[in-house]
């Protein structure tokens, strides 16, 4: 059981190979690693850099800053201000996640948008032509769920390329910095 015999005729043996040359292996090039520093999307940045390791693929970090509409007492000014700190805050702490957790084994880019954070990670995948988007879930249900919507969800549902979510609670093949790289190390195929 198991076994197949095909048999070709005399101008078709080359049909086989032509069809494995038509379908390429697997392959990723660019990684979207949307990240808000919680430590759910730290855990999702694992897998992103884990499979960057693997692929030799360049991983795009984006911070998502959303602005806070509704309040018409803020004045304009103040608002400015805060948008130009948010983006500080956020450049600094995209440097710092970097050296801390030893990302110069892969490509890295990262990327800083002002706006809805699920439509900013699906134009960003369009424009730069990622192959892979790995973004975590806190695993809202319910009513928080219903009155806050889901980005992984509508990131799901829009994404012009596949998408992993991570989910907060459930069982890792992956695990921090030193776990990435003890996994590395332990599956040579993975490097």
């Amino acid at each position: 059981m198991g076994n197949v015999t095909l048999e070709v005729g005399p101008g078709e043996s080359g049909l086989l190979a032509r069809q494995a040359e038509a379908s390429p292996a697997f392959q990723l090039k660019r990684i979207l690693a949307p990240i808000d520093f919680s430590e759910c999307s730290k855990k999702a940045l694992q897998y992103a850099v884990a499979f960057g390791a693997q692929f030799q693929a360049s991983v795009a970090l984006l911070y998502v800053i959303e602005i806070p509409y509704g309040n018409p007492e803020v004045p304009l000014i103040e608002l400015d201000q805060w948008q130009t700190q948010m983006r500080e805050n956020g450049e600094a702490k995209l440097k710092n996640l970097l050296n801390e957790n030893g990302f110069q084994s892969i490509s890295t880019e990262p990327l800083i948008r002002m706006g809805n954070p699920y439509r900013e990670i699906i134009q960003i995948a369009k424009d730069k032509e990622i192959d892979l988007i790995v973004l975590s879930t806190h695993g809202h249900s319910g009513f928080s769920r219903l009155i806050m919507g889901s980005t992984a969800e509508r990131v799901v549902r829009h994404a012009p390329c596949p998408v992993l979510v991570v989910r907060e609670h459930e069982h890792d093949f992956v695990e921090g910095s030193a776990g990435i790289k003890r996994f590395l190390g332990e599956h040579p195929s993975f490097g």
